[in-house]
């Protein structure tokens, strides 16, 4: 369907202010498991430890997922928008003042807490502005952060720290995170088209627990347990993984996520392209199908024969896919009225999967006398089996979301057939 210019030149702004946005939030939470190793030896933190400092911040992104969905939903998307990215900026400076773990994983926690509903209300933005026909390669767009994040912010934050210490990066996106705030402030337009809606809401705890007896709703739940919670086993240990279980050296490591973000930043836009016009399932169980090789032939039955780089890569665009894939098809669920609601408790749910994801693997996980993981194929094993509920539970949404659109359009024919 066509567009008019101003329609276009609106939405592209609002997609690359929210796009900047999302890149300082998810560089805020990314950087840290890269730069483990840097921070545990300044530290003297435990290899074995550091899926519970990324445990976490997702804990309490999870916690303030809850509590925002409360009431995130009275207020203009664009205010309630900059004052989370502020407590974000705080939690992130905290990082940089660290003098040993508790008082790491303590600035995790702050930053967590206002990292969650950050997220949860540029989501919830993208799907106000965007339409249905269009959302997937919007939602693409904006989710390439996490690639953009990999390829430019990643290899600068463990540069920085190379040269400068590993708290220089917790400084420099905080810093990064003020500009990119003001701009958004300033330039985004005011959301309180969902205020207008009061018949659909259903405020405070009362709309809480109707969120949360919603089966819809669970179902978007269990999607995010199986995509965010098999994938945080693995995340927080792959830089020390492919350090002192490959033999990958640690100068080289950017070049790592270099690539792998810049090949997921080019399937995260064409797999958004793809979910819009043939729906969110396939790309689904194709990503779950490149999960499963790249666990296999990289950690299961590591040989040696190949590149790092073909076990790195694969794992960013499995990832990258799974993400767009899910996250375009559970923002057609809510109604706008209680989109911000449900944006949020379903934040809350992906980052209690991450944290748990990360903790268990701190569990699972044994660090021996040369620094390598021990346990990592186990780890491996339960991710992938999680991972196999994803497209199961995308079938059961999308044909939920087709048989509501299709009720909807059948409720208008009479209408119209009357006039």
């Amino acid at each position: 369907m066509a567009i008019d210019r101003e329609t276009q030149v609106r939405e592209r702004r609002i997609v690359a202010l929210i796009g900047a946005i999302q890149f300082v939030n998810i560089l805020d939470f990314v950087m840290v498991m890269p730069m483990g190793p840097d921070f545990a030896k300044g530290l003297h933190i435990d290899l074995s430890n550091l899926g519970a400092i990324g445990g976490a911040y997702t804990l309490s992104a999870a916690v303030s997922g809850v509590v925002g969905s409360l009431f995130l939903d009275r207020f203009d998307r664009r205010t309630a928008l900059a004052w989370a990215m502020f407590g974000l900026v705080i939690g992130t400076v905290a990082g940089g003042f660290a003098w040993d773990l508790p008082s790491l994983i303590g600035a995790r926690v702050l930053a967590g807490f206002f990292g969650g509903p950050a997220s949860a209300l540029s989501m919830s933005i993208i799907a106000d502005t965007i339409a249905p026909e269009r959302r997937g390669r919007a939602m693409g767009a904006v989710m390439g952060a996490f690639s953009v994040a990999s390829v430019i912010g990643i290899p600068v934050g463990l540069e920085l720290a190379h040269r400068g210490g590993w708290r220089l990066p917790f400084f420099a996106v905080a810093g990064l995170g003020i500009i990119v705030n003001a701009f958004a402030l300033f330039y985004l337009p005011a959301m309180r088209g969902h205020l207008d809606l009061p018949q659909e809401k259903a405020r405070g705890l009362s709309g809480l627990l109707r969120q949360f007896s919603n089966r819809d709703a669970w179902l978007c739940y269990g999607m995010a347990i199986a995509a965010m919670g098999s994938a945080f086993m693995v995340i927080p240990n792959l830089s020390a993984y492919t350090q002192h279980n490959l033999g990958f050296p640690r100068q080289s490591l950017g070049l790592l996520y270099l690539w792998g973000g810049v090949v997921s930043f080019v399937v995260m836009r064409v797999s958004g392209w793809i979910v819009d016009r043939w729906g969110a399932l396939g790309v689904s169980i194709a990503a779950t199908l490149v999960y499963g090789i790249v666990l296999w032939q990289g950690i299961w039955q590591w040989t040696g024969n190949f590149p790092v780089l073909l076990v790195f890569v694969p794992f960013f665009i499995a990832t990258a896919m799974r993400n767009v894939s899910y996250n375009t098809l559970v923002s057609k669920v809510p109604t706008p009225a209680n989109r911000a609601r449900f944006m949020s408790a379903l934040s809350a749910v992906q980052h209690l999967s991450t944290a748990c994801g990360a903790m268990a693997s701190s569990q699972i996980l044994s660090e021996g006398p040369d620094h390598r993981l021990i346990g990592m194929p186990q780890l491996a094993a339960i991710s992938f089996a999680m991972s196999l509920t994803l497209p199961i539970l995308m079938f059961l949404v999308e044909a939920q979301v087709a048989r509501r659109a299709q009720q909807a359009l059948t409720s208008l024919q009479p209408a119209a057939a009357s006039r």
